[in-house]
């Protein structure tokens, strides 16, 4: 049985119609707020065969006001220039055969893991325990790298990752529900943007078929999509 505030917040959104995006954050905003600061998603049904390898969408987007969100780094990285670096520019965990041996042990208390290209060799060895939660550093979304500092500063100040599940569906987080109205919608934007031109050469037909914005206790908003048509 949903909640009396979820109840709430559900008579504020007509039935199956779709906002344009800036409508569609001034209604969000309006739910009835939860006792903590919510995270604001985008979620995405879009087009795709997830089972071909040529339509995985994929990559990362810097979010223009910040994800809202204190995000935990791990470098895996050898003694020398690039860990300290990635020490200078704010990384909480830095270390190579230490952190592979942690992370072995069941360790996963970080949110994105760097790793420079010659730490990978061992860290590939990780898969089973950062793969399926989505740790693993890939080259596509910038953290495998030579230049940690970046990378580290990048996810720090809000750059996130997008990745379509097994049914196709993407979700990013665009913020929290403390942000303006004009940051939340400026962050989707982005998001929305970035997934359009991500659209695989493969893909007939609809792309984005359905985008939704929510919180963490509130129920979805539909997004119509038409202005970001490309």
């Amino acid at each position: 049985m949903p909640s009396k505030r979820y109840r709430k917040a559900q008579e504020q959104v007509e039935g199956k119609k779709a906002y344009p995006l800036k409508t569609a954050v001034e209604v969000l905003n309006k739910f009835p707020k939860a006792k903590f600061n919510e995270t604001i998603d985008l979620a995405f049904r879009l087009g795709v065969d997830p089972k071909q390898s040529d339509q995985m969408v994929r990559g990362t987007v810097p979010l223009p006001n910040g994800s809202g969100k204190t995000v935990r780094v791990l470098v895996f990285a050898k003694a020398g220039p690039a860990a300290d670096a990635a020490k200078a520019a704010g990384a909480e965990y830095v270390g190579f055969d230490d952190m592979i041996k942690k992370c072995q042990e069941g360790w996963v208390d970080f949110d994105v893991a760097v790793a420079t290209p010659e730490a990978m060799g061992e860290v590939r060895k990780l898969g089973k325990v950062l793969g399926p939660r989505g740790l693993m550093p890939n080259p596509k979304t910038g953290t495998v790298t030579e230049d940690t500092a970046k990378a580290v500063k990048e996810v720090k100040a809000g750059r996130v990752e997008f990745k379509t599940d097994k049914a196709g569906n993407v979700h990013v987080p665009v913020g929290k529900t403390s942000f303006t109205v004009a940051q939340i919608e400026e962050n989707a934007r982005a998001v929305i943007d970035a997934i359009s031109k991500a659209r695989p050469h493969s893909v007939r037909g609809t792309y984005i078929v359905t985008c939704t914005i929510s919180s963490t206790m509130s129920p979805p908003v539909r997004v119509d999509i038409k202005e970001f048509a490309h």
